[in-house]
């Protein structure tokens, strides 16, 4: 009896944790294995260690999410041909896994060894921006870069601190999205957006693309197509501001318009061949006449 109660106990609590996208994947067609594992809700003096160790205060949405569970997993796979295949995957990473993003140089590394920190040699279009774009980190001290997820190797959702002085401790941090060309991409200011933008986005293949100037791949797309074509629509727009949409248009004003029929003048085309076909008989007539003189 204990253990149904702690079994509905956690199924209450991953409900409400994973907003009760469980449920919807498993009514999706062809979603199959949809796995839901979450940690032991993190010590307080685990985030202290780490706090003080980055010089870095975490975000109070994200402080409280560590707080319940340390760390968040959900996979779900679809059935092709009887054979299972891994599509949606959500991470956020522990607060062990929560690296920095940029490792500190090693004493027995070269001096002139090429870093990241090399491509900030200039000021860029990404970090300038435009009036309402925010300014792109850097890979040098002035930012502070945590890894909450590696998507699959298809680049890193990062936890960025800006405007960062050497042994200040900082405290205003964002969401940002570093693809595999290593260009920054803005996602969200808080962790509560980008939790539930992660959420509706359903963890699908490069959904972080969405929010670039690229977009996803082919077939990253068809997959969002076919799993969340009502989100995948609105974005078209901002992935691929050219208007190349995979979508079908139509025009209702060209698809139902009728074309007006010409009405066929029925009288006069018969006047005109009575008129003709006596004509015909008066000519024969006098031929006939003709020929008897």
């Amino acid at each position: 009896m204990e253990e149904l109660k702690d079994g509905l106990a956690f199924k209450g609590v991953a409900e409400r944790l994973t907003l009760g996208i469980i449920r919807i994947l498993e009514n999706m067609p062809g979603v199959v294995d949809v796995r839901f594992a979450d940690g032991e809700p993190a010590e307080k003096r685990s985030l202290l260690s780490w706090e003080q160790k980055n010089t870095c205060i975490l975000p109070e949405d994200l402080r409280d999410f560590y707080l319940t569970t340390d760390g968040f997993t959900l996979t779900w796979s679809v059935k092709l041909d009887n054979e299972c295949v891994p599509l949606g995957h959500m991470v956020i990473n522990s607060v062990a896994k929560l690296h920095p993003l940029l490792q500190p140089v090693s004493l027995f590394s070269l001096p002139n060894a090429p870093s990241l920190a090399d491509l900030d040699w200039e000021e860029n279009s990404t970090e300038s921006g435009s009036a309402h774009a925010p300014a792109a980190p850097h890979f040098d001290s002035r930012s502070r870069i945590f890894e909450l997820d590696s998507c699959g190797e298809n680049g890193k959702v990062c936890l960025v601190y800006k405007n960062c002085t050497p042994g200040v401790v900082a405290q205003q941090s964002e969401i940002w999205f570093l693809d595999r060309s290593l260009r920054w991409h803005f996602l969200t200011a808080t962790f509560t957006s980008y939790y539930r933008l992660m959420i509706t986005h359903l963890g699908l293949p490069e959904w972080q693309y969405a929010f670039t100037p690229y977009g996803p791949s082919p077939q990253a797309k068809q997959w969002a197509s076919l799993y969340q074509p009502l989100t995948f629509g609105c974005e078209l727009s901002l992935s691929d501001p050219a208007g190349d949409s995979y979508l079908n248009k139509l025009d209702p004003s060209k698809a139902f318009k009728v074309k007006a029929k010409v009405p066929t003048p029925k009288k006069k085309q018969l006047t005109q061949c009575i008129l003709g076909n006596t004509t015909k008989s008066q000519g024969s007539t006098g031929r006939h006449s003709g020929a008897k003189r």
